[in-house]
């Protein structure tokens, strides 16, 4: 299989991640964000199992989960400090819930052009936008956009706790 890039954005252009991957059929690899402010993307998929992390060692989250034809199931980070992810997979819609059903951001993904992924991960206030291009699945480009609005999220809480 040849290589496919997902590129485009989560979020606006102050407070948003460039999102530059590469999705060779087992891996998605790449970066999210720039190169001062953002982390490094290492997934394996296989036989219906994500794995990886996402950031360096010490500052970023593991991936654990499911990818079946009708869902998205992960795990982002650990088993205490972690959020669950869910999402239901149509043929060009992507909704479910990242988080708790108090604590957490609803998220809305569609494709009405082919290959391309857009929508909304969060409400009007908290929540991003999501753009992206790509010839790789679109539940690849799915899991994409919410890796890529978690590693957001984190660094913006970071820099907050940082700043106060």
């Amino acid at each position: 299989m040849t290589k496919q890039r997902i590129s485009g954005r989560v979020g606006g252009l102050a407070t948003g991640y460039d999102v530059n991957l590469t999705w060779d059929g087992a891996h998605l690899t790449g970066r999210i964000g720039g190169a001062h402010q953002g982390k490094d993307v290492h997934l394996s998929v296989g036989d219906g199992e994500v794995s990886g992390r996402v950031g360096g060692k010490h500052v970023g989250f593991d991936v654990r989960g499911t990818l079946g034809p009708q869902a998205l199931s992960l795990r982002l980070g650990g088993a205490t400090l972690g959020k669950d992810l869910r999402l239901e997979l149509g043929r060009t819609r992507f909704t479910g819930r990242l988080g708790g059903p108090k604590i957490g951001h609803d998220v809305s993904l569609k494709t009405t052009v082919p290959n391309r992924l857009s929508g909304r991960i969060g409400g009007r206030v908290d929540g991003k936008d999501v753009r992206l291009s790509t010839a790789a699945p679109l539940e690849v480009a799915a899991l994409a956009a919410v890796i890529a609005f978690e590693a957001l999220e984190q660094d913006h809480q970071s820099s907050a706790a940082a700043s106060s």
